[in-house]
């Protein structure tokens, strides 16, 4: 009697495994995509498998390899994981080069590129195996739990205002072990030297922790332009764009509370 009661509970388990699966690795493979949660205006976006862009419905997927765009008078919200929010303001175009993609040292990557316009994030802190970095064609950062907007000209000038946290702007990839120095205290440049791998550091690489109410602009072609302290008083904090995404982190929070 009790063999036979445990073959039943072990078929049992059996099918419960085999009728669960599928949401399982629907699951997984959720984690992998965003959610379009706010659209304003017209918002398209285009995969390699697509020759044209096509709209963005609010509630709709993005994926690794998607460009996003937002056009004149058209803003979009994009929640990448749960507590993970990014948000494109008018005529903004992002690469979405990975997305939790898992590396061969099994660290979670996720990698956007702001080809141009103006981008705000919010973002929560970052695990032990988990790395998010914003690239822009002339300077890349590495993010941990920050918010804070990006700005990208059509000529590439780049600036980044950190309103929490800290992020590491730099114009050499991160394995070079450049170290980065701080906004407002003396630094001196160190001449070429060698790092491993088959090139070098020259003078004009360089790498800057942004910490909190901190920016950096940085110029065409990659050179620093100014770095400091702003205040929310500043005038350039004093536009729709940045009380509307003001706005938003406050509904968040709520979200959150409730």
């Amino acid at each position: 009697m009790k063999r036979f009661w445990a073959i039943v509970l072990r078929s049992i388990l059996i099918v419960s495994i085999v009728a669960l699966f599928p949401f399982i690795l629907r699951s997984s493979k959720m984690e992998e995509k965003g959610i379009v949660t706010y659209v304003d205006g017209r918002v398209s976006k285009k995969n390699p498998q697509l020759i044209n862009w096509v709209r963005v419905p609010q509630n709709s997927d993005v994926i690794a390899g998607d460009r996003v765009r937002t056009y004149q008078r058209s803003r979009a919200e994009i929640e990448l994981m749960g507590l993970d929010i990014i948000r494109l303001a008018p005529e903004t175009i992002i690469d979405i080069i990975k997305l939790y993609e898992e590396s061969k040292e099994k660290v979670q990557e996720t990698i956007l590129k702001v080809e141009k316009g103006d981008l705000w994030a919010n973002l929560s802190k970052k695990q032990k195996g988990i790395k998010f970095r914003l690239d822009t064609p002339i300077a890349g950062a590495a993010i941990t739990g920050t918010k804070f907007r990006l700005s990208v000209a059509t000529d590439s000038t780049t600036e980044f205002r950190v309103y929490t946290g800290a992020v590491v702007v730099s114009n050499v990839p991160e394995k070079t072990g450049l170290k980065p120095m701080e906004i407002g205290k003396p630094y001196r440049i160190e001449g070429p030297h060698e790092v491993p791998g088959p090139r070098e550091v020259t003078l004009e690489e360089w790498a800057y922790i942004v910490r909190e109410m901190q920016k950096i602009k940085i110029g065409r072609k990659g050179q620093v332009l100014a770095t400091g302290d702003f205040s929310l008083q500043d005038s350039d904090e004093q536009t729709n764009w940045v009380k509307w995404n003001m706005e938003r982190d406050k509904l968040l929070k709520r979200d959150e509370k409730n």
